[in-house]
Formats: C-alpha cells, structure tokens, sequence
C-alpha cells in the first residue's frame, strides 16, 4: 500500500515563508554569482605570456655531500656467525656461552702458515679417531702489521675457518665457531666434530 503524500496547509505555507525570508545564510561569499565567462573572441586575440626563463641549475646541487660509506669486511667470527647452525641449538648455545669444556686443544699461535697447516689436519684427524666432540684451536689475534699497505692482522685467524671447511677437514669437521672469551676469544675456535 502507498503512502499518500501530505500537503502543506495553507497556514503552514504562510508560516514557512515567514521562516524563510528571516533567514540568514550561513556562508554569504558562496552566493555570490560567478564572473561571466570571457568573451571567446577577446581570449582566441589575447596571446599567452611566455614564462620567466628559469636559472640554471644543476640536478642535486642544493644537497648535502654523501658521506663516504666504508664497508668493513666482516671478521671470521661474524661470518661463521653469519653460516647456517649443522648441530643441535641447544648445544652450540652452551658450547658459545663457553659452559662446555673443550675436550683437547691446540695451540697454532706464532705458527706460519705452512707449519701450521699439517698439524691441524693431523690434530683433527686425531681427535675424530679418538672419538672426541669438542675441541679448541688457538690462533690467536694476530698482530697488526703497520706497514705502508693495510693488511688484515691474523693470518691463522683468517685462514684455520677455511682450512677446516676444506677436504680432509670438512668431512669429520660439524660446526666451527668462534670461542667464548674464557677460552680465547676472537683469538680461538670451537670446532665440533662428528661421531
């Protein structure tokens, strides 16, 4: 069913108009009426103006100098950090925190290269066989060598990580990992080999 629209009585037209001629508008400025439109012929003959040439500039001018960015090469410790865990959480937490004692160690400090090499391969091998888990190589920091080229200090430091992720090493050789400060710190490794 539709509802019928009511009309307005003839007492509540007079009524409303009364209202409405003593109303003000709340926003007078919108009523004003808008500027004619320009003529289309006077705008077609009016020629536009050319804009101001602008100064010469050059693209980033106005910026603050970058500041050189120095990427530091990360230490051995930060990247066998960086390497993914191949033991169990739980362990390697305890082994970091320097709560597990190292079962056989071994000191290459002050060694060359060439003589350390051959007695790490023959240490390892030794406590796999003898069926250790938990072993201690001992590097040291290395001294930085102030000469007139920049060297990295600790060439053992630098170079056991590798030696031991290389074959024969890599095969019996589970997680390296930098020691805890009351082993040596920076200056040694935790290696956990394999059953």
């Amino acid at each position: 069913m539709r509802r019928r629209r009511k009309l307005l009585s003839d007492e509540d037209r007079e009524l409303w108009s009364r209202v409405a001629e003593s109303a003000q508008p709340m926003h007078p400025r919108r009523n004003t009426p808008l500027p004619p439109d320009p003529d289309p012929v006077e705008a077609a003959s009016s020629r536009p103006v050319p804009p101001k040439p602008l100064p010469a500039f050059r693209v980033g001018q106005s910026a603050l100098p970058a500041k050189p960015v120095v990427q530091r090469s990360p230490s051995p410790a930060e990247r066998l950090a960086q390497s993914g865990l191949r033991m169990d959480a739980k362990t390697h937490r305890k082994m970091t925190q320097g709560k597990l004692k190292p079962e056989a160690r071994l000191d290459l400090h002050g060694m060359t290269l060439a003589a350390a090499h051959p007695e790490l391969i023959q240490f390892i091998l030794s406590c796999h066989a003898g069926g250790l888990r938990l072993v201690l190589v001992i590097t040291g920091k290395g001294r930085g060598d102030h000469g007139p080229l920049p060297t990295r200090p600790g060439a053992l430091r630098h170079q056991v990580p590798h030696w031991l992720h290389t074959a024969p090493l890599g095969l019996v050789v589970q997680q390296v990992s930098a020691a805890h400060f009351r082993h040596g710190g920076e200056g040694a490794y935790y290696v956990y080999l394999r059953r």
